[in-house]
């Protein structure tokens, strides 16, 4: 059975990976109600592990001591649910993946006129079809990937679940559920999920050539 995060490590985690974010957001991100985040987050900021911003843009983010707390709570959950060697391996198979989601969402972004690249403005249709097509197909190699790490850490789960919905969304015509950074887009979704396999791994991206 897939080993059952604990909601105050699941809303610390989530906020790790944000770096900084609304009680909302966090709740899109790991399912859990509002109100029980925002209890989670006031516990964590009496406790100094994070901090409210407020402001032109406001928000919550880790303190230096709450990502400390973070990284050793990712530490022992990794090791007491014995699933390393599984993320380990889906890990590899998400880099297999992702050069294929980066220049999938760079065609999306620009496209190739005369031999060089311009901003794409989604005035051709065919074009954007294609690439929706593309992310598409990816997506189908990576549901697999994500439903093995749901089924090793449940807190992996909801990564095929939002990877999903936000390509149900641009295939209905919502584009910007492609790329755009404040929203759950395709990319930022992908974004997180190897933000945090390599936070539950222990890796730097520095170190991610060597992998393999």
């Amino acid at each position: 059975m897939a080993h059952e995060s604990e909601p105050g490590f699941l809303v610390l985690h989530a906020l790790r990976l944000k770096g900084f974010a609304e009680a909302p957001a966090l709740a899109g991100a790991i399912g859990l109600p509002v109100e029980e985040i925002e209890g989670h987050l006031a516990d964590l900021a009496g406790r100094e592990l994070a901090l409210r911003r407020d402001g032109r843009v406001s928000g919550w983010q880790l303190t230096p001591a709450g990502k400390v707390a973070d990284a050793a709570a990712v530490a022992e959950e990794i090791e007491r649910s014995a699933g390393r060697t599984t993320v380990d391996g889906a890990y590899r198979r998400f880099l297999d993946l992702n050069g294929d989601i980066l220049r999938v969402c760079t065609a999306w972004q620009m496209r190739d006129q005369g031999g060089r690249q311009v901003v794409n403005d989604h005035g051709d249709a065919a074009y954007d079809l294609e690439v929706v097509d593309r992310l598409a197909a990816i997506h189908g190699r990576a549901r697999p990937v994500t439903d093995d790490l749901g089924a090793c850490l449940a807190r992996f789960g909801r990564y095929g679940d939002r990877l999903e919905a936000a390509l149900e969304r641009v295939q209905a015509g919502e584009g910007e559920w492609f790329t755009k950074p404040v929203l759950d887009s395709y990319h930022t979704v992908w974004f997180e999920l190897h933000e945090d396999l390599l936070s539950t791994l222990s890796l730097e991206r520095s170190t991610e050539a060597q992998v393999g």
